[in-house]
């Protein structure tokens, strides 16, 4: 459920204001909060001093005040009675008590972030294979120990609560985990990254044996409540489907546009603190939820017309219902277009807010304060829209816009096969997103006249055009991306030097005469060894450390270099012959 939308369709550039921003009285947006004026605040102190002092300190860690807030959560969170509560119960009580602890650092981190001015990247992936979220918490904040006693002091087994938590349905594959690892590393690092995805209601699917064939069902992940998220409704931004583009003079006498009538979605935020290991730090991963403008039509059920009633409720859903739905149709084809479009949307919007809302800001600063890294295509749509923000909302000129998008956006190319590469048909792109056509079909035109100045008009240019004429007139979204952004990157060498050489080779080719012979880099996948090694294997984690007399290759693999000294040691093959048997 959520309030109704407050944005009118047939305005336009109201992007980047949230719902919170507008008053649900009157749609209007408020007056500057009041403050009091140097004086008041000398002769009167803040009214709030009191409620800043109080939290001014952290929650305590040792066993008995874990088991206090437990039991307080169970109480007072859950509803359960003090003396009978399930595993399940359990478990949801001691995820609300390490979250407390999560959302102090989570608050901190920000904070810090804010009042250093440091500059933030932002990660868009449509999949985030996260796993689940207890032990790695315990695991990074180093509580671990001091759970597991506090739960055995009140019955229950911490191994015993790790199976409860169903794994988050965000993703399915390797980029979903490169994704993952990436949070989990930015953290621990004591990186301001934050990432941006879309929360699905049924993710990909379950697979099930079903009289010998493989049966696949809808992956229920958020059937129960999910502790480790936290709903932002005052964090929501309006997304515009279908309508037309307006032309109109600006007080200047410049010709801009205006992107104005369709339908618009609302897109809500989930946040998802991340947790890095052995620091204090603490970034996030928000999760949009896609949500109709008007939940319920009142008239249409007093018709009995109880289907159209929640109508519009229904086609909102569907944009975040489920992780790549099927396209071999226009439909499906239309779904994952605006479920892309939603995402980016409404990060972008979200992430230059921030960006400007600091007082004396100038949008000349974007690229020194701001990093946006694409996971993969899915989220290339973001060039096309960083630019139609900047040149629609805030009145920026061409030149300034396009110049400010290439330093800003990044991607990460996962496929090298030209086939499987995203391409969007325009006739699809002018039904539902008229105005980014018509940037696209500018940003082509622009690059084909280039091309041809440096080539001359024949195939060496045309075979640049981002837009393809056969066997449809399509979108090549690849192409856009290693047009827009300032680095290109393969997930290992090999990749990176086929996507230089074969899948891409025109553009490699296009930027080297142009100078930039860094555009395309390497930077090798990996993955975090704190999930997969010390929380999935803790016999081979603790022999690690004991014949290293460290802990430090947790967060530095090249120390377990310092093994091979001791490869002829019998001892030490034998405890790893056991750890296997475990």
């Amino acid at each position: 459920m959520t309030t109704p939308g407050v944005w009118d369709p047939s305005k336009s550039n109201f992007e980047m204001k949230r719902k919170a921003s507008y008053s649900m009285f009157s749609a209007k947006e408020p007056m500057a909060r009041p403050h009091p004026t140097s004086e008041d605040a000398e002769e009167e102190p803040s009214r709030h001093d009191k409620m800043w002092k109080l939290m001014d300190s952290y929650k305590s860690n040792d066993v008995e005040a874990i088991q206090k807030d437990i039991v307080s959560q169970v109480e007072y969170s859950l509803a359960c009675t003090r003396f009978r509560f399930s595993r399940e119960d359990a478990y949801r009580a001691a995820s609300f008590a390490i979250r407390d602890r999560l959302l102090e650092s989570f608050n901190d981190t920000n904070a810090w972030y804010a009042e250093k001015d440091a500059k933030r990247a932002y990660y868009l992936s449509a999949e985030y294979l996260q796993g689940r979220a207890l032990q790695n918490a315990l695991v990074n904040l180093d509580l671990e120990p001091a759970f597991e006693e506090a739960l055995m002091g009140l019955g229950f087994e911490l191994e015993d609560l790790y199976p409860c938590e169903a794994d988050p349905g965000l993703g399915n594959g390797g980029l979903g985990r490169l994704a993952a690892c990436f949070l989990d590393s930015m953290a621990t690092l004591s990186l301001p990254c934050w990432g941006y995805g879309i929360r699905y209601t049924y993710g990909t699917f379950q697979q099930k044996l079903v009289n010998g064939w493989q049966s696949e069902k809808p992956d229920y992940w958020l059937s129960k409540p999910v502790p480790w998220e936290i709903p932002r409704p005052d964090v929501t931004y309006p997304v515009r489907f279908g309508g037309r583009v307006e032309d109109y003079a600006d007080e200047a006498g410049r010709t801009r546009h205006r992107w104005v009538g369709g339908k618009i979605i609302q897109a809500m935020a989930y946040d998802n603190p991340i947790p890095g290991f052995d620091t204090f730090n603490t970034n996030n991963l928000r999760l949009w939820r896609s949500l109709p403008s008007e939940e319920f039509d009142f008239s249409a059920f007093c018709e009995y017309k109880y289907t159209e009633a929640v109508e519009q409720r229904r086609q909102a859903e569907d944009l975040s219902a489920v992780l790549y739905p099927t396209d071999d149709r226009l439909e499906g084809k239309a779904l994952r277009l605006k479920q892309q479009y939603l995402f980016v949307s409404a990060s972008l919007q979200d992430l230059l807010r921030v960006f400007i809302r600091r007082p004396g800001r100038k949008w000349s600063e974007l690229p020194s304060k701001v990093a946006i890294q694409m996971n993969d295509t899915h989220p290339a749509m973001a060039i096309v829209e960083l630019m139609r923000l900047l040149l629609d909302v805030q009145r920026l000129e061409w030149d300034e816009s396009w110049d400010l998008t290439c330093r800003v956006c990044n991607y990460t190319n996962h496929t090298v096969m030209p086939e499987a590469l995203e391409k969007w048909p325009t006739a699809l792109l002018q039904d539902l997103l008229p105005r980014h056509l018509q940037l696209i079909c500018q940003i082509n035109g622009r690059l084909m006249a280039d091309a041809t100045k440096l080539y001359g008009a024949g195939p060496k240019a045309w075979n640049l055009s981002i837009i393809q004429e056969v066997p449809e007139k399509a979108v090549r979204m690849a192409s856009l991306a290693v047009l827009a952004c300032n680095k290109v990157n393969g997930v290992a060498a090999i990749h990176t030097e086929i996507v230089k050489k074969e899948t891409f080779a025109e553009f490699s080719n296009y930027f080297r005469d142009k100078g930039f012979e860094d555009k395309f880099v390497n930077m090798t996948n990996g993955v975090t060894p704190r999930r997969w090694i010390h929380c999935a294997n803790r016999p081979l984690s603790d022999l690690f450390s004991r014949h290293l007399g460290t802990q430090k290759w947790l967060t530095d693999l090249t120390l377990l270099k310092g093994l091979l000294a001791k490869k002829d040691d019998e001892a030490l093959q034998a405890e790893g012959r056991s750890v296997k048997q475990k």
